[in-house]
């Protein structure tokens, strides 16, 4: 993608994938991402790349994730169905 990042880090989050900060030109993964699909990393690690490149969510943003993950959507999807974090209750 032609970008490269200062630090990337993973993280407890309670309600996001991953965040960017374009300053500091750093990406944070959630933790619980290592148990979801390969594809489904894949597809968030693309997404806060294209961060960098595009702030927002617009139609610039979009043609590079179209570009660069052309099966995004459904990367989104699949990740979407599925809860942040799977907790077990021991009673």
């Amino acid at each position: 993608m032609g970008v490269s990042i200062n630090e990337l880090a993973v993280r407890k989050m309670k309600t996001k994938w991953g965040t960017c900060n374009r300053e500091a030109i750093r990406i944070w993964l959630n933790l619980e991402l290592a148990k979801k699909p390969r594809e489904c990393i894949e597809y968030i690690i693309v997404h806060e790349l294209a961060h960098l490149l595009e702030r927002t969510h617009n139609t610039t943003f979009i043609a590079y994730m179209d570009y660069y993950l052309p099966e995004w959507r459904q990367l989104k999807n699949e990740l979407n169905k599925l809860p942040i974090s799977h907790v077990e209750w021991g009673y």
